[in-house]
């Protein structure tokens, strides 16, 4: 079960509604530790001064800010309560907006918002207020002292806090060498988009897609620990040189409907497999 990172409430005009902030993701990133190819000792790493060139303990280290070559501005723990935003605990809504309007780009990282007993009904009605409204709520959190802004979703039966970029930090497209002006021939959209219509689906479902590295990277872990063979990974087949754009789009579309008529003509064998005694359960043996 997750732990709340806190508990605190969503504040809506003059509505307080008591509530737990949870984790919604988590990484499934594979850690290392550093080690000396000769005998496997753990690298640590010493703090050196680059001017004595020597070791510096934890307690004679501060923090600066570099604003010219070579020239900090120093600042202390004290200094740094004197601008850390205030730990309310609290979502507070300033306004509502539909989720259409705001650039993906914006969204960065999800948290579930848990009702308290006290606030089930008021949780109920914000969130089905905002799903019959097709809004979000755009708040100010404070999370681990830091400032940011953020939506509030209906997501099922869960209202989802998902933590938003300023809107400084977003980088403009300005900065890019983009195709702007382009004058795409019919044939080429045409076959584009019977391209995409044979690759569509009628929804997403995320649990077809695999982390394809962190498996082969566990397997061969795994079998490095257990002292086996490492298996070979799979290569990906090679790519052919695009030379006239029409051609690889026909191409494209080609191998497409075989894998989707493949996919099709293979269905009702697994289902026929899953509902056959042999494709499932096993069967229990008669007793002598």
């Amino acid at each position: 079960m997750a732990h709340a990172i806190w508990s605190g409430s969503i504040n809506f005009g003059l509505v307080t509604i008591p509530v737990k902030l949870l984790t919604a993701v988590r990484t499934n990133d594979v850690s290392f530790n550093m080690l000396h190819a000769k005998d496997e000792g753990r690298i640590k790493y010493e703090r050196l001064c680059s001017v004595e060139d020597k070791p510096v303990p934890w307690d004679e280290i501060v923090k600066g800010y570099e604003y010219e070559k070579g020239e900090y501005v120093i600042l202390t723990d004290e200094d740094f309560k004197k601008v850390n935003p205030e730990a309310t605990q609290s979502v507070d809504i300033m306004e509502f907006v539909e989720l259409e309007k705001i650039n993906p780009m914006f969204f960065d990282k999800p948290y579930y918002l848990e009702p308290t007993k006290q606030g089930r009904h008021a949780y109920a009605l914000l969130r089905e207020a905002l799903a019959r409204a097709n809004k979000v709520a755009i708040a100010r959190v404070v999370i681990r002292t830091k400032e940011t802004i953020a939506a509030v979703k209906p997501d099922g039966d869960a209202l989802v806090l998902e933590l938003m970029h300023w809107a400084d930090e977003i980088v403009g497209q300005s900065t890019l060498d983009l195709p702007a002006d382009v004058k795409l021939p019919e044939p080429e959209m045409k076959m584009a988009k019977m391209l995409i219509d044979s690759m569509s689906v009628d929804e997403f479902e995320p649990e077809k897609f695999t982390n394809t590295y962190h498996e082969e990277l566990m397997a061969m872990i795994e079998a490095r620990a257990a002292g086996k063979e490492v298996p070979r990974p799979k290569k990906a087949p090679a790519r052919a040189k695009v030379v006239n754009l029409m051609d690889v789009l026909q191409q494209s579309l080609e191998e497409s409907k075989k894998q989707r008529e493949g996919r099709t003509a293979a269905a009702p064998k697994r289902a026929a497999h899953r509902a056959s005694p042999s494709g499932g359960a096993k069967r229990k043996k008669k007793s002598a």
